[in-house]
């Protein structure tokens, strides 16, 4: 497919999950991936697998905690590509426990890597997709940052800021044809879901009306929509990818 030809697209957090099938997905549509993580030895997989599709593709270190560091990478990403199309802000932690337990380096790493990433990267792309007059930012952020749930206050926190700020992002670039939306996913299947008890699974995908766990590919099929013109008079949205288990 040929969706995407011709354009760049950098995804965060893409060594494994939902950001590996993001860069996959954006790749065998066409475009050009710039692939980002703390390290870039944890890149090896995703790179290997993109240039079997036959994609270009280039690893870079990114820390989005660092202001200076974002800005340093897409800096780089528009002067070596020439642009930047597609930004996807995948990147994320948990540290789950009740708030009375929860310590404040818990509560602070997950809002630097989640929320306080975001506005990095978001900031740091925003002035080539200005120049352009063109762009689509979209933001990983999660069923939990709609409903909440025990235990992750923090995380909850931080994907519901996620929501908000690509609200208020979207009414800011709009008018530079730079749409911002978010995805909300709920229970994707990973490695934690596997080593579920059944048990633990039933009661899990009880709560879910379509009866089963979502795939990391569902969530790269909705990204490829919101990063296409498929979806060009869509901005400030939320598209929650969960089996309608929050409606």
């Amino acid at each position: 497919m040929t969706m995407f030809k011709g354009k760049t697209a950098i995804v965060t957090g893409a060594a494994r999950g939902i950001g590996q099938a993001i860069a996959l997905d954006l790749a065998a549509k066409g475009a050009d991936l710039v692939i980002g993580d703390l390290k870039t030895e944890w890149l090896t997989e995703t790179e290997d697998a993109l240039k079997q599709l036959g994609a270009k593709v280039t690893c870079k270190e990114l820390d989005v905690t660092s202001t200076d560091a974002c800005q340093k990478v897409f800096n780089e990403v528009a002067e070596e590509n020439g642009r930047i199309d597609i930004l996807v802000n995948n990147a994320g932690i948990t540290r789950d426990g009740l708030l009375m337990r929860m310590s404040e380096e818990d509560w602070d790493a997950v809002l630097t890597v989640n929320l306080k990433g975001v506005f990095n990267c978001t900031k740091a792309v925003t002035r080539t997709m200005m120049k352009q007059r063109s762009g689509s930012i979209i933001n990983i952020a999660s069923i939990i940052g709609l409903m909440g749930n025990a235990g992750q206050a923090n995380y909850a926190a931080s994907k519901g800021g996620v929501i908000a700020f690509t609200k208020s992002i979207a009414k800011e670039l709009s008018s530079r044809n730079i749409r911002v939306n978010a995805i909300a996913p709920g229970f994707i299947s990973s490695k934690m879901t596997d080593a579920l008890s059944d048990e633990v699974r039933q009661k899990m995908l009880e709560a879910i009306p379509l009866g089963i766990f979502g795939t990391p590919q569902n969530v790269a099929d909705a990204v490829s929509f919101l990063a296409s013109e498929q979806s060009s008079y869509i901005t400030g949205q939320v598209l929650s990818v969960n089996g309608g288990m929050h409606m």
